[in-house]
């Protein structure tokens, strides 16, 4: 299936090299595209969390009052959910799509000449043996160091991979000489970070509810914290070290597609954040 995907969006993103001639360019507007075209999922799953965080402060006063009483937990839990409109598995919808959007954008710029180009696989073999015989070692990336060795011979697998002065098919970790291959995964690893910081500050807000005590409201926080926020806590951490690890084995393409779609998911945050808000406020 995400195979099915990568060819789906091959032919956007070929479409988009071939009338700007570069894969970096046409990276960034891929994705660019991509978001708007799934800014209604984003949207919906953005209401479904803000309306799951005041219905948590509920939900757990009811499992503390039937916690000894399973059968009257679940009946209440139902009542609730039915009550507010909401589904147990509200926002699984666009969870999916994010992550089949995910790896077959990972499958399609991985392999480009598969599922972008569309170069015919006998030919990709051929090259992928010579090249496996000349450097007498597996490749994670055949296909990135097919364009990056053959391109210049051959122009069916020639991709123009050079993006101000960067070179695309580069991989961090095997051309360490060259300082400019560490810019995009540095880039990417701080809005990696900025971008947790950025959701955990939203959630924090989210977790403070409004509690009514005899007719007057009060602004509380729970006093036991929320294993999921506890998680979302550990993975601030967790996710720029894993960052690191990934974009210094990955080429610069793939690194510049996670770059962009950080960027993009910073900006949609923010915009988003605020207008839910102004809409609930009104």
């Amino acid at each position: 299936m995400i195979s099915f995907f990568a060819n789906i969006f091959g032919y956007f993103l070929n479409f988009l090299y071939i009338n700007l001639g570069n894969f970096g360019l046409a990276i960034i507007l891929f994705s660019i595209v991509v978001k708007i075209v799934l800014l209604p999922v984003t949207i919906k799953q953005q209401k479904t969390m803000k309306k799951t965080a005041k219905v948590q402060q509920k939900l757990k006063e009811i499992q503390d009052k039937y916690k000894n009483n399973p059968e009257k937990l679940n009946q209440e839990t139902i009542e609730l959910y039915k009550r507010e409109k909401m589904s147990p598995f509200s926002g699984c919808l666009g969870a999916i799509v994010q992550i089949i959007l995910l790896f077959s954008v990972f499958y399609l710029v991985r392999s480009p000449l598969t599922y972008m180009k569309k170069v015919d696989n006998n030919l990709i073999e051929q090259y992928k043996i010579e090249i496996e015989e000349e450097n007498s070692t597996n490749n994670a990336y055949p296909e990135i160091s097919i364009i990056k060795q053959k391109g210049n011979v051959d122009e069916k697998v020639y991709i123009n991979m050079n993006f101000l002065g960067l070179d695309l098919s580069g991989v961090p970790i095997k051309d360490t000489s060259d300082i400019k291959v560490f810019i995009i995964p540095a880039l990417y690893v701080i809005t990696t970070f900025f971008s947790m910081r950025l959701n955990s500050s939203i959630n924090k807000k989210k977790g403070k509810n409004v509690l009514i005590t005899d007719g007057k409201e009060e602004k509380k926080e729970d006093a036991i914290q929320n294993p999921m926020e506890q998680a979302n806590k550990n993975m601030m951490y967790i996710m720029p070290i894993m960052s690191i690890s990934i974009a210094l084995v990955a080429p610069l393409g793939l690194a510049l597609y996670w770059l962009v779609n950080n960027v993009l998911m910073i900006i949609e945050r923010l915009v988003l954040n605020n207008v839910i808000k102004d809409e609930e406020n009104n």
